[in-house]
């Protein structure tokens, strides 16, 4: 059905660092979509009589395109503001017990669900998703997205020195990583990604399963935890004593590739800033959960300057909040931190399109161009009285800031999946209509 909204609309389909005129801003502008596809945007003024016939609903605020979130753990869900602890300590005290309750597939199943809802309700329509060890963890997801229409990418984390009740062994890891493959890989908006949880809780064997599991299925992700913390960091250096440094582990077991998604990259050496860059693979930044554990901050300067590949990631639980208007505030803060300069519509690409090129779906969601998904979210920069104040007469940069630092769940007027309304600040959730998808 083809269906048209008229509203404000602004989007950033490149990264302004490189491009000036990245940012795309439609005063008043019309978006057209057919069949959940966007066939047409621009000024209502120049748009409108084409599709005078068309359906069109005027929508309140400002139109973005949907969130996509580079790095979050839905089993972590639970577990957020837990107090306490840097990263290794933080694992074993909250998040490994945490987990072992996903051997329940009921569990999952309820998790899964209230964890979309969530990203829902932040706006987020997309996300690179850590799930547990349990292969119906993957399964739980999968079907939860399937029912929201939701692009989510996935898989069966791998571990085989986790502790007791979470760990695998090589063989399942193989065997079971194959057969979610077969059965998700491209089903509806879904997407695989080959998942060692990070280099100390695997062995070399399933370190070389997991290269083996990329170089066999060249279409799905490598998503893994990188540099993150100071302590995380030694100890990888002691027990992989030859290897030049955390990057070079992965590295030795053909896990970094132009596919390879690395959460965090707090503390990198020159050198692996240079091999990721000439591989292609990029990192997740994680301001919230960089400063809940104590791990530092994301040096954009050093990354800038290498030309990697970034996105934009929430890390529940560690991190402290689903909102990706949020992060990209706490982006800027990260970044201030280490006198490197992020302004406000960077930040916007990196938590949308720069999420989406990190994922390589970049073609289908992140900037609401003719023949990209219609995923997109509804801001109301009047949501609170103190932003109403701030925003008040503000030029579209100050606004957006100002959404970024005050910014929250509230500001979330609606999100839209394939052109249907899944949330409504008013109305609360609802499931999008079947349509066909590429």
């Amino acid at each position: 059905m083809r269906k048209a909204f008229r509203s404000e609309m602004l989007s950033v389909a490149r990264d302004p660092r490189d491009d000036p005129d990245a940012v795309r801003h439609e005063p008043d502008g019309l978006l057209v979509i057919d069949d959940g596809i966007v066939i047409a945007r621009g000024d209502y003024a120049d748009l409108s009589d084409g599709f005078a016939g068309v359906p069109t609903e005027t929508l309140p605020g400002l139109i973005v395109p949907g969130f996509v979130d580079a790095h979050v753990h839905y089993p972590q869900m639970d577990s957020i503001a837990s107090h306490g602890a840097q990263l290794l300590d933080w694992l074993d005290r909250h998040i490994f017990p945490a987990e072992r309750a996903f051997a329940d597939r009921a569990h999952a199943d309820a998790v899964a669900s209230a964890f979309l809802d969530e990203l829902l309700r932040n706006g987020t329509t997309s996300a690179l998703v850590f799930p547990t060890v349990h292969a119906h963890s993957v399964d739980a997801l999968f079907e939860a997205a399937l029912d929201r229409r939701m692009r989510i990418i996935s898989g069966k984390i791998l571990m085989d020195l986790g502790p007791e009740g979470l760990a695998d062994t090589p063989e399942t890891a193989r065997t079971e990583t194959e057969a979610l493959i077969r059965r998700w890989q491209g089903r509806g908006r879904l997407g695989y990604a080959v998942t060692p949880r990070f280099a100390l809780t695997s062995s070399d064997e399933q370190l070389r399963v997991a290269g083996d599991l990329v170089a066999a299925h060249p279409g799905v992700l490598m998503h893994t935890h990188l540099s993150e913390n100071v302590h995380e960091c030694a100890a990888v250096a002691a027990r992989f004593s030859d290897a030049r440094d955390y990057l070079d582990v992965y590295d030795r077991f053909g896990l970094v590739g132009d596919r390879s998604v690395f959460a965090h990259g707090v503390h990198l050496s020159d050198r692996a800033c240079t091999r990721l860059a000439e591989s292609g693979a990029g990192i997740a930044v994680c301001p919230s959960s960089n400063l809940f554990l104590g791990s530092g901050f994301f040096d954009f300067g050093q990354a800038d300057a290498h030309g990697i590949r970034l996105g934009l990631g929430t890390d529940i639980g560690a991190g402290t909040s689903f909102s990706m208007l949020h992060t990209a505030g706490l982006a800027y803060q990260a970044a201030l931190a280490r006198e490197d300069a992020l302004d406000p519509f960077r930040a916007l690409y990196l938590a949308t399109a720069g999420s989406a090129r990190l994922l390589h779906i970049e073609d289908r969601v992140g900037s609401l161009e003719v023949g990209q998904e219609a995923d997109f979210v509804v801001l109301d920069s009047a949501a609170t009285p103190l932003l109403a104040r701030r925003t008040r007469d503000a030029s579209l940069a100050e606004r957006l800031f100002a959404l970024q630092i005050l910014g929250d769940d509230r500001v979330i007027l609606q999100t839209y999946i394939l052109g249907h309304c899944a949330w409504d600040r008013a109305q609360g959730f609802a499931r999008p209509a079947m349509e066909t998808t590429r």
